[in-house]
């Protein structure tokens, strides 16, 4: 299976599984996570999670609202960011895309639009023209959203996003990383839900040093 094109779908039974009914030890390695080989330096204070996502993918779409509830729900210990990974030059526009609504404090308005554009209206974002156009009509202010896209703050995070992305292995998406050290998905774990299960899992266990 090609992990860029992963499927969120699986078996009734392993959606219904709650953490508590896992195995003695809770989640298994090579099974349900993954180990970072090198791990990834994260900032200090916080423990982090990060989701590799792309606006491009349909199952980044599928995993936002299960996602969205779960960030919710996260204690004030546990920082969480996005990360806007591209696997092809054509893809880059939209990591653009992200850290400039995200640059210019529109995330919650505009993150689950860029979705829909894409995956149920059927939108054409594929240049920066497109984008443009496609945010005018959603009443932004396309001078601004332009400039920033352009921007060297946002060039500087396109580097930074493909260091940390390189640094975790990613070569498929959704996955969330944890704390540099582990990462999960619904591809790995089996469905949305126990990746999520999972991530509670090592955050617990991260915690714990």
């Amino acid at each position: 299976m090609n992990r860029r094109e992963w499927v969120l779908a699986s078996s009734a039974s392993l959606a219904s599984l709650p953490l508590t009914a896992w195995a003695q030890g809770g989640p298994q390695e090579g099974r349900d996570y993954k180990r970072v080989e090198s791990p990834v330096p994260v900032p200090e204070g916080k423990l982090e999670v990060v989701e590799f996502f792309g606006y491009w993918c349909p199952h980044c779409k599928a995993f936002e609202p299960a996602l969205e509830a779960w960030v919710k729900k996260l204690p004030p210990q546990v920082s969480f960011r996005r990360i806007p990974v591209a696997f092809t030059p054509g893809q880059e526009p939209l990591q653009r895309l992200y850290y400039a609504i995200e640059a210019l404090g529109q995330v919650d308005a505009m993150h689950r639009k860029v979705f829909t554009a894409l995956h149920v209206e059927r939108k054409r974002l594929n240049t920066e023209n497109d984008i443009l156009d496609w945010a005018k009509a959603q009443g932004m202010d396309t001078t601004k959203l332009g400039d920033t896209m352009k921007s060297f703050a946002v060039a500087t995070k396109l580097r930074q996003s493909k260091q940390l992305a390189d640094g975790y292995r990613i070569d498929g998406v959704p996955t969330l990383g944890i704390q540099g050290r582990f990462m999960t998905s619904p591809s790995i774990a089996g469905t949305a839900e126990r990746a999520l299960a999972v991530a509670d899992a090592l955050i617990a266990q991260s915690r714990k040093g």
